[in-house]
């Protein structure tokens, strides 16, 4: 099986203004969750993830396996996808 993994290291810029990071994919997952009047449980139960897993994305961490995300988000009706870089990220990574 072939796992990718999702490493956040510094907030994006999303195209509507908002940053994109650990920080606050996991504030938006749980406003969606509680939204529906889900509990964390039920909400790892209809994505197919771990109770774990949806404590452990909505508390920010840094990495996380795209694949499990996405599961997440697909019941919010969105997902991981590659775009642009901001002007500002566009230095070279450190060493």
């Amino acid at each position: 099986m072939n796992v990718t993994t999702l490493t956040i290291t510094r907030p994006k810029l999303h195209p509507k203004g908002y940053k994109m990071s650990a920080e606050t994919l996991g504030p938006f997952v749980a406003s969606r969750r509680k939204s529906l009047k889900l509990t964390q449980q039920e909400l790892a139960s209809k994505a197919g993830v771990g109770l774990r897993f949806i404590r452990e994305l909505e508390g920010g961490k840094p990495t996380l396996r795209m694949d499990k995300v996405n599961d997440v988000l697909h019941l919010f009706g969105h997902q991981l996808v590659p775009g642009p870089l901001s002007s500002d990220d566009q230095q070279p990574p450190k060493p």
